[in-house]
C-alpha cells in the first residue's frame, strides 16, 4: 500500500480525528479509489459482451388484476433493453423469499427512474393473483409484476432448477431489428464463492448490504426476514 502518512488526498477533516486515523483512512481511500476503477472496468466489460443467444420463444406471461396475457416482445415498450428479475415465490413455497423481498422493497423505489432507461419486470412462478396480493402487503407501487406460471421462462433462464426449486437471478435481454437476445445474467450466483460468503450476485442493486458494509460491524450474520425487514 502506498505510504500516505505525509500527504493529504483531500482537505476534508473530521472533528478530533487523530493522525493515525487519517493515515489509515487515506490508505483505505486509495483502496476505495482502486475499487471504483475496478467497478467501472467490469461494467465496461459487461457492456462489451458479444450478443447472447436468441430467445427462441416469445414467452406469454400474465399480469394485472384480471390476469391478462402479455408477450415478452411487448415488455420492452419504447426501450431496446429488458431487465427481468426472477423472484423466488413459487407455487409450492409457503412464503416469498425474504432476501428477494428485501431487495425488491428497495428496487420498487427505483423502478420509475430505471424505467426511463430500460424496461424492468419482476417475474415469479406463482399465479399472478398471489404475486399481486403479496406486493400489496409490501406496499410495492411501481414494480411491473409478471407470472410465469404457464410458460417455461423460469427453468429456461435459471430461475428454477430441475426439481422445481426457485432461484434468484437477474437476466437482461436486448432487442434489435425485432430479434430478442439474452444479453447478461447474474451468473455469480452459480460460480464458486469464497468461504463464508453469499453469492452477492445482485448486491449492486441491493442497498441493504451497501449500507452495512460502511459500518464497523459490517454485515455480520444478519439475514432479512419478512416480518423484521
Amino acid at each position: 500500500m502506498t505510504d500516505t502518512a505525509t500527504r493529504a488526498l483531500h482537505d476534508c477533516r473530521f472533528p478530533n480525528e487523530s493522525a493515525t486515523y487519517r493515515q489509515a483512512r487515506n490508505d483505505l481511500l486509495e483502496a476505495e479509489t482502486a475499487l471504483r476503477r475496478q467497478i467501472e472496468a467490469v461494467a465496461a466489460q459487461r457492456r462489451a459482451l458479444p450478443p447472447g443467444g436468441e430467445v427462441a420463444e416469445d414467452y406469454v406471461f400474465e399480469e394485472g388484476d384480471e390476469a391478462r396475457p402479455v408477450r415478452m416482445s411487448d415488455l420492452f415498450g419504447g426501450h431496446d433493453t429488458l431487465v427481468a428479475y426472477s423472484f423466488m415465490y413459487g407455487p409450492r413455497m409457503q412464503h416469498a423469499c425474504p432476501s428477494c423481498t428485501s431487495m425488491l422493497d428497495s428496487l420498487d423505489g427505483a423502478a420509475v427512474p430505471i424505467g426511463r432507461n430500460a424496461s424492468l419486470v419482476v417475474i415469479a412462478r406463482s399465479p399472478i393473483t398471489r404475486i399481486r396480493a403479496f406486493a400489496a402487503e409490501r406496499g410495492w407501487r411501481d414494480l411491473r409484476l409478471l407470472s410465469s406460471a404457464s410458460n417455461s421462462y423460469n427453468p429456461d433462464y435459471h430461475g428454477e432448477d430441475a426439481a422445481g426449486d426457485q432461484w434468484p437471478i437477474l437476466n437482461v435481454f436486448s432487442r434489435k431489428a425485432g430479434v430478442i437476445r439474452h444479453s447478461y445474467a447474474t451468473e455469480l450466483a452459480f460460480a464458486p464463492r469464497d468461504p463464508g460468503q453469499d453469492p452477492r450476485h445482485v448486491d449492486l442493486i441491493w442497498p441493504l448490504w451497501g449500507v452495512l458494509d460502511f459500518t464497523p460491524n459490517g454485515r455480520g450474520d444478519f439475514r432479512p426476514s419478512l416480518n423484521g425487514g
